[in-house]
């Protein structure tokens, strides 16, 4: 197969990217449906409190096994040991797909010397599998916010990553697929993109090449 690189040298920034649904696809219908499968309660209120309950699991106060207690305890279910851990595997694999395009717009980054690292929202137990999967070789450093105790758009949660870097916000070129994420960068002088596909992605790179 032919390389197709196309190397994006941005030599005085670091690009940090979001992962969930910037680096991953969004899980399928059939990861939604097997989950549902598992959780066997009403839709609406698996929904509602997988979301009420996320941000705690995402930064660090809530751990895996509460989180799905507290979720058990809001749709009126009883789940055993077990099914707590089958609903952990059927959530954490539906988000681990990858959008080829963006993964290659990073990997052309790499290729031309430019610095890039990861800020993600996600528990505990995405750490090691972001740091010892194949992408972590384009990554300089990889941030989990349950890690960091804090989330984004909090904005003490870029000053630190900027800090990790060795640079200032002015010299972040910052990646997420929420326009709240990426309003709460711009508000720290970040230059950010609101990511809504990988082509609009590669061109808002090009425009930062260009300069």
């Amino acid at each position: 197969m032919a390389d197709t690189t196309t190397a994006l040298t941005i030599s005085d920034r670091v690009v940090v990217f979001d992962y969930g649904e910037v680096i991953s696809r969004s899980p399928s219908e059939r990861h939604r449906l097997d989950l549902l499968a598992v959780a066997g309660v009403d839709p609406a209120a698996f929904w509602a409190a997988y979301e009420t309950h996320r941000d705690g699991l995402d930064e660090g106060t809530t751990s895996i096994r509460d989180y799905w207690k507290l979720v058990a305890a809001d749709t009126g279910a009883t789940w055993s040991e077990s099914r707590i851990h089958e609903l952990w595997v059927a959530d954490f694999t539906g988000w681990l797909s990858v959008e080829p395009r963006t993964f290659d717009v990073i990997a052309d980054l790499h290729a031309g010397g430019t610095r890039v690292a990861l800020l993600s929202n996600a528990g505990f137990d995405f750490a090691s599998p972001f740091r010892y999967s194949p992408m972590a070789r384009f990554f300089e450093r990889m941030f989990i916010s349950a890690e960091m105790l804090k989330l984004k758009p909090n904005a003490e949660i870029y000053l630190e990553v900027a800090r990790e870097l060795g640079i200032t916000p002015h010299d972040m070129v910052f990646v997420d697929n929420k326009q709240v994420n990426v309003d709460g960068a711009k508000a720290l002088g970040i230059t950010a993109h609101h990511y809504v596909g990988p082509v609009e992605l590669r061109h808002f790179l090009q425009t930062l090449v260009d300069r």
